[in-house]
């Protein structure tokens, strides 16, 4: 190639921008560097560049576009002596101001008034609305302590981290989870649950949520489309089954927990479980109903294990996985959203072997494997002790907190019933009243008082009750938010 050919190529390689797709070759002959100032004031004026950018150094801009620095140079002046810009030395050309435009600015969407808020059946996006709602003192359920998110432990584990990375390292992982998560995992669960499963068996998920759609699609795929679930049961949990087109016929759960024989009834040949502390009522799965349960999955059953808030438990021993029990017919699920934060969106799920590969396979189609430094973040504080430290102290602090909260109840709610204390980070209130529970959560919602009706996370007739969260609120908090939720039921009975 002449050297010619090589100088035009390059040429028409630069003379374009990405700063703002400029494009040269637009700019009327002797006029570029009024053409330049029009683009630059345009954009400052609908506000692709802010005011407070720092706009592209001359030289850099004028390499971009293949013109004279001087252009640049020139257009930056004419927007300097306009007001438009400042020069800052070493920290470039900054945006002062913008032009004077009027806008219209469509006017804040009206807050759903708390009513609005409390369907009796709530829609798919229920969780999303009440979330967004203010609200003085928020004693949802399934909140962790988000104030004690381990900061340090968690730099201190990412420098770790980043220091022993090799490039290819930030390439692609694999779909399953990261090789060192997977062994974290595996170890964690041998410690803390009682549960061996060789690191190859486990597939890291974003969250528990995941883990249950990737299950659902492998499901469907084996001519399954019901996935039984608890009475009362997550209501979270049955919508994102419900929305992988599962039914979910509910199965009475009682102070033994889930009714193995109306299970059978069902005719369903998987069911969804929370058996080491039953949400919402708390229960845990006795003895009787645990080889009740083996029998029916030895007889081709498939139990998902939901090990949502295991780890925190105060007043009783621990209780053991069905995974450990019976580990080609259970898939189990947890997460660190309960231990750390939901927002690292990591969890796990351990799928009996006929499954595996139909799941990996739903895992590699949805997202190509989660995100890779994360994982290797939460491995390295698994390994080092941090999260297990980090667990002693929530044990400590959440048994603080459900103190105040049960004797919260008994001085402000004394005929309500509380059920679910020894474990996990909330807890049930039952009420002998004819208030409907929706109503209550929409009245103490007006006072500035989020807490969450039982009757969402049932589809039949049950007492009405509240479930309602401690583990992220301080004994104060808890104090303020049960004597308001007490007002607002004394103002209903008046009525």
């Amino acid at each position: 190639m002449s050297r010619a050919k090589v100088q035009s190529t390059e040429r028409s390689i630069t003379a374009g921008s990405d700063f703002l797709h400029l494009d040269i070759a637009a700019a009327p002959s002797g006029g570029r560097a009024a053409w330049l100032a029009d683009r630059l004031r345009d954009a400052i004026a609908d506000g692709r560049i802010a005011v407070g950018a720092r706009l592209p150094a001359s030289r850099v801009l004028a390499a971009d576009l293949g013109v004279s620095r001087g252009v640049v140079t020139e257009a930056y002046q004419r927007l300097g002596e306009e007001g438009r810009v400042a020069g800052r030395g070493r920290g470039g050309t900054v945006v002062v101001a913008a032009p004077p435009t009027p806008t219209v600015r469509p006017a804040p969407a009206a807050a759903p008034a708390p009513a609005a808020l409390f369907p009796s059946a709530p829609d798919s996006d229920i969780f999303d609305a009440v979330r967004a709602a203010p609200a003085r003192v928020d004693l949802t359920p399934g909140v962790p302590d988000l104030a004690a998110f381990p900061r340090a432990d968690w730099l201190r584990a990412e420098r770790t981290v980043l220091r022993r990375l090799a490039a290819a390292d930030f390439g692609y992982g694999d779909p399953r989870g990261a090789p060192t998560l997977r062994a974290a995992v595996a170890a964690w669960l041998a410690r803390n649950r009682g549960i061996a499963v060789e690191p190859a068996e486990v597939v890291v998920t974003a969250g528990v949520s995941q883990a249950l759609g990737l299950l659902a699609q492998a499901l469907r795929g084996d001519g399954i489309d019901r996935i039984a679930v608890e009475e009362p049961g997550s209501l979270g949990v049955r919508q994102h089954l419900n929305n992988w087109g599962m039914a979910t016929p509910p199965v009475a759960v009682d102070a033994a927990g889930l009714r193995v024989d109306d299970l059978v009834a069902t005719g369903a040949r998987a069911v969804m479980l929370t058996p080491a502390h039953q949400f919402p009522t708390g229960v845990v799965l006795d003895g009787d109903r645990r080889r009740r349960l083996v029998d029916w999955a030895r007889d081709g059953g498939l139990v998902i294990e939901d090990d949502y808030d295991a780890e925190h438990r105060y007043d009783r021993p621990p209780v053991p996985a069905l995974r450990a029990l019976l580990p080609e017919h259970v898939g189990y699920a947890g997460s660190v959203s309960k231990l750390l934060a939901p927002a690292l969106r990591v969890g796990w799920l351990l799928v009996p072997a006929r499954y595996r590969d139909a799941v990996v396979a739903a895992k590699r189609n949805a997202d190509l494997g989660t995100s890779v430094l994360p994982q290797l973040v939460l491995a390295e504080l698994m390994t080092s002790g941090a999260l297990e430290r980090q667990l002693r102290l929530l044990r400590r602090r959440h048994v603080r907190r459900r103190d105040a909260m049960v004797a919260a109840i008994g001085r402000h709610l004394p005929g309500a019933t509380v059920h679910g204390a020894a474990a996990g980070l909330h807890l049930l209130v039952t009420l002998d009243d004819a208030v409907a529970d929706t109503e209550l959560a929409a009245a103490a919602l007006e006072r500035g008082v989020k807490v969450q009706p039982l009757s969402w996370h049932c589809q039949r007739a049950h007492r009405p009750g509240l479930v309602l969260g401690y583990a992220a609120n301080t004994a104060t908090d808890i104090e303020e938010g049960i004597a308001t939720v007490a007002a607002a039921l004394r103002r209903l009975r008046t009525r």
